[in-house]
Order: C-alpha cells, then sequence, then structure tokens
C-alpha cells in the first residue's frame, strides 16, 4: 500500500502574513517566534521550525464535513513558508519523535478506526489502517497536544 503526505497549501495562509497583530487577531490567529528548534511543527513543510523563525500560530479546519466528525485545532505555519512538503510512502521529519493518532476516516467522512503510533511506528501503523478498504485516508494528529498534524492519503488518490 503507497500513501502521500502532502503539507498544507502556502496560499491558505498567505493573506495572514502581511496582517498586523490586531487583523490577525480579528482571524483567530497570532504572530510569534519559535524558541525552540522542535515544538513548533509548521504544517505547510512539514518540519519543526527553528528557534528565531516566525511563524503563525491559526485556527485551522482540517475535517470540514457537516456531521459530528468536523474538526479544527489550531497549527503552525511558517511566515517564509511557500511550497507544500510532499512525503510519498515516508513519513514527514515533524512526525519523528512524537506519538501520534491516526484516525482513519471513511469515504463519508465518519471514523472507521484509529491507531496510536509511538515515535518510529508511523509508517507501519499507517499502512495498517490503509490496508482497511474502509479507510478513504487518516488524519494524522500530534497526540500529546491534539493537533492536526497532516492528513495521508493512498497514494493516486
Amino acid at each position: 500500500m503507497t500513501y502521500r503526505i502532502e503539507g498544507l497549501a502556502p496560499d491558505r495562509s498567505a493573506p495572514l502574513r502581511a496582517m498586523g497583530d490586531d487583523e490577525l487577531s480579528r482571524h483567530r490567529a497570532v504572530r510569534l517566534v519559535a524558541d525552540a528548534d522542535c515544538g513548533y511543527p509548521c504544517r505547510v513543510t512539514l518540519e519543526d521550525a527553528r528557534a528565531g523563525e516566525r511563524l503563525l500560530l491559526l485556527h485551522h479546519v482540517h475535517h470540514d464535513v457537516d456531521s459530528p466528525y468536523r474538526a479544527a485545532f489550531a497549527i503552525f505555519v511558517r511566515e517564509d513558508a511557500r511550497q507544500a512538503a510532499v512525503y510519498e510512502d515516508r513519513c514527514p521529519p515533524c512526525f519523528e519523535g512524537r506519538t501520534l493518532s491516526l484516525r482513519g476516516f471513511d469515504s463519508e467522512g465518519a471514523l472507521a478506526d484509529a491507531r496510536l503510533a509511538s515515535p518510529g511506528e508511523g509508517d507501519a501503523m499507517i499502512r495498517a489502517l490503509l490496508a482497511d478498504a474502509r479507510i478513504a485516508f487518516i488524519d494524522a494528529h500530534n497526540a500529546a497536544y491534539g493537533c492536526f498534524a497532516a492528513r495521508i492519503q493512498r497514494d493516486g488518490q
């Protein structure tokens, strides 16, 4: 089973980059500077921002369905993120060292199965979920903080 993990399109957050703090606040976003090399995973580049990098912390609806499974949470985006990262048949750097909650959804957007993946187990758990024909896609979340990490699609979808 092959799969693809792609960062969010940078144009979705591009208008926020030019906004001042007051206007960002009206859009449920804030500007901040990473104070460590880990802990600020960018959802466009799928890498942790480095200490000193500027980021936007914004509200993101990642599972936009008209059902009880609709979901949103805060995510980080580097201010200078210009291209979405793509990972095929491997996990991105932002998965490393983190426990992941992998939520497998069917084609209607309903939760069909879920797994917890300890650090280093992401690839195996993704493949196990995708072996289930009911699973149309997987949303990965950082288990500790609950934030959306990335969507995982079967390759070719």
